[in-house]
């Protein structure tokens, strides 16, 4: 059965699917109606908007765990309970606003969807700045994450519809996971060293930065084409979204409340300082994206030579994400067992880099996965997953703090590590069954 695809026609046989050669990106004159045909430059100039909201999005996420005490300090709150509430509300807002900013984006455009939320983000950052009490500032800081969860729901949709080719789909995709993984470890570093001059300040600077972004946010195109084309279409579905991504985020977020455990109250750090212990994780991230690069160009000379396993869609992807599990599984036993007064401090903080690796690795890897199969209804897909992720995000650190106080900071960090276990082996039932769960989705037919 052939069918026609995105990315040129497409051979089905016994379940396999084999895609023709890359087509070339602007292969024909510029279309306004077709973002695929769009110069290079309107091109990048959509990523970098996309890209420069990402990263308002995932920054603001974390910036008051950074100065977390003096928030506290200065609003009279003592419960440990209440002190995460900052940051879980925030994801709490990354549950619900997925859940219709995807698909409106699939039903009205890109544009509103992208322009509005990050209007009312911007203005509820300047909210939380100015907020006069904690209650005021909770539901501050849920609206900030309700508008903040649009682009993580919409730029995958985004990236999709100027980018037809895997590859260059592909690439985008590495560098919006890295923006993702990086955005969240520079907050807090940033939050520790100006909480001392103003707990304001923390929401002063991600007010300047929404500021900033704002400017090239006004002039974002429309880029989905069923909008331009005013064809409306039905929105997507997700389900598989969700299944690939949920334990990758369960044991991200248990993970992250271990550092101030373990740098601030094992080796004695300000919070300032703390927050550097963040930035391994970065550097993982970014030797993770160098992994991907060079992965990426021998799938390419493998196609260029007709290697038969290159035409198989799940080995165009996954093998990353087999990589990137022990790397992951490694990180929360490296971190547990040696945090201690009798070691360096340098030892335990150097397991981000495997847990940065790790993470992009298998992140991108499954994203892209869904990206390829999706397409434009990426939109869909992409808040599904932000959906499940972010309720873990939200009500996990709730629990973390009791989990690493009764276990103690080796075995709950062991406990996340044998849970990460099961995770690894999830790309490998997608290779092996991946053609057999793709030839059953309805959708996935439909396009």
């Amino acid at each position: 059965m052939n069918f026609p695809t995105k990315s040129g026609l497409t051979q089905v046989s016994h379940g396999q699917i084999i895609c023709h050669p890359e087509p070339r990106e602007n292969n024909k004159a510029e279309d306004p109606l077709d973002p695929a045909t769009w110069r290079t430059k309107k091109k990048t100039f959509v990523v970098f908007v996309g890209l420069l909201t990402l990263f308002n999005s995932v920054f603001d996420s974390t910036i008051p765990s950074g100065g977390i005490d003096f928030i506290c300090k200065a609003l009279n709150v003592h419960s440990e309970t209440q002190r995460v509430l900052p940051t879980s509300v925030f994801l709490i807002g990354y549950v619900t606003g997925p859940l219709a900013f995807g698909p409106m984006s699939e039903l009205y455009g890109r544009r509103p969807v992208m322009l509005g939320t990050f209007v009312f983000f911007t203005i509820f950052t300047f909210a939380c700045a100015v907020a006069p009490n904690w209650p005021a500032l909770i539901v501050f800081r849920a609206l900030c994450g309700i508008c903040a969860s649009s682009p993580i729901a919409v730029t995958g949709g985004l990236f999709a519809d100027v980018y037809r080719s895997p590859l260059a789909r592909g690439r985008t995709f590495a560098l919006s996971m890295g923006v993702t993984a990086a955005g969240p470890q520079f907050a807090p570093l940033i939050a520790g060293f100006i909480a001392p001059v103003g707990w304001r300040w923390i929401f002063w600077v991600s007010l300047i930065l929404a500021g900033a972004t704002l400017v090239p946010v006004l002039f974002l195109p429309e880029t989905f084409l069923p909008t331009l084309s005013r064809q409306p279409r039905k929105h997507g579905e997700g389900i598989l979204a969700e299944t690939l991504t949920r334990p990758l985020y369960m044991t991200f977020f248990m993970y992250f409340p271990a550092y101030p455990l373990i740098f601030k109250g094992i080796y004695g750090m300000s919070d300032g300082t703390a927050g550097l212990a963040f930035l391994p994780i970065a550097v993982g991230a970014c030797i993770g994206m160098v992994i991907f690069l060079a992965y990426d160009s021998f799938l390419q000379r493998a196609k260029l030579r007709g290697a038969s396993w290159s035409t198989i869609e799940e080995y165009q992807r996954l093998p990353l994400a087999c990589l990137g599990g022990p790397l992951y599984v490694v990180a929360p036993f490296w971190l547990g067992w040696t945090s201690s007064s009798g070691i360096h401090w340098i030892v335990p903080m150097l397991a981000g880099i495997p847990f940065g690796m790790g993470f992009f690795l298998i992140f991108v890897a499954l994203i892209n996965y869904l990206i390829d199969a999706y397409h434009e209804y990426a939109a869909s897909a992409m808040a599904a997953a932000s959906c499940c992720r972010s309720i873990f995000g939200a009500v996990l650190p709730l629990a973390a703090a009791p989990m690493f106080n009764r276990l103690g900071i080796a075995w709950g960090c062991s406990l996340l590590g044998f849970l990460s276990l099961l995770m690894t082996l999830i790309p490998f039932v997608f290779i092996r069954y991946g053609r057999l769960i793709r030839s059953r989705s309805k959708f996935r037919q439909r396009i």
